[in-house]
């Protein structure tokens, strides 16, 4: 399995009162679909996984099962969980809304310590469906697990037949040159760092998962089609306009700032849910300021 284009990571959509609101997927999905994205990676990082409950999970991977199909999404569930019962729920239910891969971060509390154990880890959590082909998500800035993931390919696949490749954001690029060698390249190495994505491309990725291709996914297959073309100066153009942007969503705390702009754009997400901050309404006018000045919203249109 070797995945290609631009796979967006969902924002996990939500009401006022911070519960769930499946209701808002099918709007996500039809955007997605309509700018140009092939996929998505559901329930990861931007999708707030470890900020909702287990059922909560399943119930977001049933509609989104139903919604990407209705338009024509490649769909990873992101099944990734402290809880090996609660992990092993998630790999079944996205079975069950017939995923076409599953992706999981290590464990982020009790963390394994070794590749053997990450290893035995993701051996336990993907046998209850071992026909589905899964990604390690190699996210050492969040999970806190850093370790040699060219050797975790190497050794992995003797003990997860289901393994086919990395959600790769990691900032080790020549970690990531060692994970495309394994086995003479038969991994499939997604480009996880948005605001590197040229980068990723240079080194030899087709496909990329990322946040801002919720918001930005024209800046992005720009990228793509300038440097298949072998206009790299074009493609260095459009990379530097997602530096800029992305730049000016950090200073407003970015996986909130990414939601307001999800507002701005006529997809509403909701807000992101508590520990998470919010945007006032002040904020999301001097946000919106901001990417008016530098052309964002003429870049994405």
């Amino acid at each position: 399995m070797k995945l290609t284009g631009l796979i967006a990571a969902p924002h996990t959509p939500c009401n006022a009162d911070y519960s769930l609101n499946t209701e808002a997927v099918a709007k996500q999905a039809k955007h997605l679909a309509d700018t140009g994205v092939k996929g998505v990676f559901v329930g990861g990082t931007t999708g707030e996984c470890h900020s909702y409950s287990t059922e909560e999970r399943i119930r977001l991977f049933k509609t989104w099962g139903s919604e990407a199909k209705a338009n024509g999404l490649v769909n990873i569930s992101h099944v990734g969980h402290n809880s090996l019962p609660d992990a092993q729920d998630l790999v079944k239910a996205a079975q069950v809304s017939e995923a076409e891969a599953i992706g999981a971060m290590a464990p982020t509390f009790f963390k394994p310590a070794s590749v053997d154990e990450l290893i035995d880890w993701f051996a336990l959590l993907t046998k209850v469906a071992p026909q589905l082909p899964f990604y390690f998500y190699d996210i050492p800035s969040m999970t806190g697990v850093s370790l040699d993931t060219a050797d975790f390919l190497r050794r992995g696949r003797e003990r997860i037949p289901s393994l086919v490749g990395v959600k790769f954001t990691n900032p080790d690029q020549d970690l990531l040159k060692e994970c495309m060698q394994v086995e003479d390249g038969v991994f499939d190495l997604l480009f996880g760092t948005d605001e590197k994505l040229l980068e990723g491309l240079e080194l030899g990725c087709r496909g990329a998962v990322g946040s801002s291709y919720n918001v930005a996914a024209p800046i992005y297959r720009q990228i793509i089609q300038s440097y298949a073309e072998g206009n790299l100066a074009t493609a260095k153009q459009h990379q530097e306009h997602s530096v800029k942007f992305i730049d000016i969503l950090y200073k407003y705390e970015y996986l909130p700032a990414t939601k307001a702009l999800m507002e701005m754009l006529g997809v509403p997400c909701g807000p992101a849910r508590p520990p998470l901050g919010n945007l006032t309404e002040n904020a999301k006018t001097s946000l919106k300021n901001e990417l008016e000045e530098i052309g964002f919203f003429d870049w994405i249109s």
